[in-house]
């Protein structure tokens, strides 16, 4: 499509390959050595695979460790071990090219959202478990890679994470939550988790603010910088006025403490049964959110949905999800705006919020 430019992966390449043997149901590593591997090795891709042995092991491999042996970072897990792979190089001095790496993920766990999103930008058919595993292998053969947008969160108490998936809290960060004790079932638990939190329909109460994409100066998207792999999705800043190796700075956003300013939108309602911000167009493989979601689009594509909304209306809302046609109900609970920015601010600290898969406290919080 116009506007993408894609990078290729030199020949002949190596791939760090980082490896959670957990996740999923377990079968990571039993499906990389009986899948991937052997295209690998046609495509004159050698690799170096790192099997994790527990939470943040990646996080700080790819944080300490020199990367220039490496041509691309490959991920073969669900979306959380991308999430410390992202938030490691974020950490690192030379993040700047450190975040040049291309990133890879090949889906190894329960969820693997970004791999079903790739797949559908891609145009293949919509594909689970070992089909899904063999397109996205079959692109790192290919070797082509483009950019990706993050998101930049920030905590009320002062945590600070890049996403690149999405943001929610309420009845979707539940099920993710909640159906953690059956991981076994893999994708099924997802099933089962939505069933068990229907049974138990919760209101969140708080405050949900954003800045539409229309009301920013000007209608026009914020320009692009030349392409880079990746981009942090911030509006560069004049040269000189970052310390060197600082992070991005988030422009579009004013501190916690602050009323938003003028031109955003404030919800009116205050009682909500979900809030997700989701920047890629899959939530899990069999749920086509965003379906108008690409990888660089500069868009965080907000749903919310009020209280009130009935479970029976629910439910059709999910089973919609799987085709990407639950906007076509026209539900009056269900609200979609694609913004810049956002903040959300509970107003008691109940529920759970998530970022990328991985459960947060509950606090205000902006991206």
């Amino acid at each position: 499509p116009a506007g993408d430019s894609y990078g290729v992966l030199p020949r002949p390449c190596h791939a760090l390959v980082l490896l959670n043997p957990q996740s999923g149901s377990g079968r990571a590593l039993d499906d990389f050595q009986a899948v991937v591997q052997p295209m690998l090795a046609e495509a004159d891709i050698a690799t170096t695979v790192f099997v994790t042995e527990r939470p943040h092991h990646a996080h700080e491999k790819v944080r300490d460790e020199d990367l220039s042996q490496w041509d691309t970072l490959v991920v073969m897990s669900g979306d959380g071990l991308l999430f410390e792979v992202v938030n490691g190089l974020m950490e690192r001095p030379d993040w700047k090219e450190a975040m040049k790496k291309p990133l890879c993920i090949l889906p190894g766990g329960s969820g693997n959202a970004l791999a079903a999103s790739i797949n559908y930008y891609a145009g293949y058919d919509h594909v689970a478990k070992k089909k899904l595993l063999t397109n996205c292998a079959f692109i790192l053969c290919k070797g082509l890679h483009t950019q990706m947008d993050l998101v930049s969160l920030s905590t009320a108490s002062g945590k600070r994470f890049f996403s690149f998936l999405g943001f929610g809290w309420g009845f979707i960060s539940d099920v993710d939550i909640d159906s953690e004790k059956y991981r076994w079932l893999g994708s099924a638990r997802f099933t089962l988790g939505t069933l068990q939190c229907l049974a138990k329909l919760r209101v969140y109460q708080g405050r949900l603010s954003y800045l539409p994409i229309a009301a920013e100066q000007g209608s026009s998207p914020a320009p692009r910088d030349p392409p880079a792999p990746v981009t942090n999705g911030h509006i560069p800043q004049p040269a000189g006025t970052e310390a060197p190796g600082s992070l991005p700075h988030d422009s579009l956003l004013v501190p916690l403490g602050q009323p938003v300013p003028a031109h955003w939108t404030v919800v009116p309602e205050e009682e909500f049964v979900l809030v997700y911000a989701i920047y890629q167009s899959h939530l899990g493989t069999n749920l086509l959110m965003a379906p108008a979601a690409r990888l660089h689009d500069g868009c965080i594509h907000l749903f919310y949905m009020k209280a009130g909304i009935s479970r029976v209306t629910l439910l059709k809302l999910f089973l919609a999800m799987s085709r990407g046609t639950h906007l076509d109900l026209n539900c009056p609970h269900l609200s979609y705006v694609p913004v810049r920015a956002f903040r959300l601010e509970p107003r008691v600290a109940a529920g759970i919020m998530t970022v990328d898969g991985e459960a947060l406290a509950c606090e205000p919080v902006q991206g």
